[in-house]
């Protein structure tokens, strides 16, 4: 049960998009399972408002319990809606996509371009296909304000703020940064190099198994060539970050 008078504790990945999100604009919350970050931020004086939606029905009832709870509902209604379909333009400045895969989340910025083009902040955390979903905001007009990482439960999360605008424009780098984040590499992220050198212990081990193979068909050498160039990636941004660091300052192009 929530108290009414002090703010709920949040997760780690929570928290990191609270503090993220800009002051003062109203929140729709896509998949908004509990509702708990719309509390925390109205609690927290941070935002006046929000929507919290989800596509469950389930979670959307124990959201609206919570906002119950907490005395919250003048300041965030909930609604069952499939992405931002029962959403009207206007209705809120920063959309939250958070805890679902890459490929879902990129479904809901695109289905309704009027809608997601309302919104002038956006915080946005895939659960998988995080290389491909860099890749999507640079090519669909989207501009990475900040990205995070963080640890929880043994998983990393990279919470990411970004705002419509002209995106880098693709360089020898493109490929590095679509896979690592560039924000992170630029500011040489003491977790995302832990993070590159636990990849790259998975991609060793991978290797290993696949030159023992007694007889490689074309899938394995195919795997092979995958790994070898993402290994190479990987050292790339251990290298750029390495560089940077032992500079002292900007080094990246």
């Amino acid at each position: 049960m929530i108290k009414q008078g002090s703010p709920i504790l949040l997760s780690k990945r929570l928290k990191a998009i609270a503090d993220m999100i800009p002051e003062g604009q109203r929140l729709a919350d896509v998949g908004c399972d509990h509702g708990f970050l719309s509390i925390y931020l109205v609690q927290t004086g941070k935002i006046p408002g929000a929507l919290a939606m989800d596509v469950r029905k389930g979670p959307l009832a124990a959201a609206a319990l919570h906002v119950k709870e907490a005395g919250l509902e003048k300041q965030i209604e909930t609604r069952l809606s499939d992405g931002l379909a029962a959403f009207c333009a206007g209705e809120a400045q920063t959309l939250v996509c958070a805890g679902m895969g890459g490929p879902l989340m990129q479904r809901i910025l695109t289905a309704y371009p009027d809608k997601t083009e309302s919104f002038q902040d956006f915080l946005l955390q895939p659960q998988s296909e995080i290389r491909e979903f860099r890749s999507f905001l640079r090519e669909n007009g989207y501009k990475i304000m900040e990205e995070r990482i963080l640890l929880e439960d043994g998983k990393y999360y990279f919470p990411t703020w970004v705002r419509r605008g002209e995106a880098p424009a693709e360089g020898e780098l493109t490929e590095v940064f679509d896979r690592y984040g560039e924000t992170l590499i630029r500011k040489k992220d003491p977790l995302l190099r832990q993070y590159l050198i636990q990849q790259e212990k998975v991609l060793n081990a991978i290797e290993e198994k696949l030159r023992e193979a007694a007889d490689p068909n074309d899938r394995s050498k195919q795997r092979m060539a995958e790994v070898t160039f993402e290994k190479k990636m990987l050292l790339k941004a251990l290298e750029l970050m390495e560089k940077s660091s032992e500079s002292g300052a900007e080094c990246l192009p």
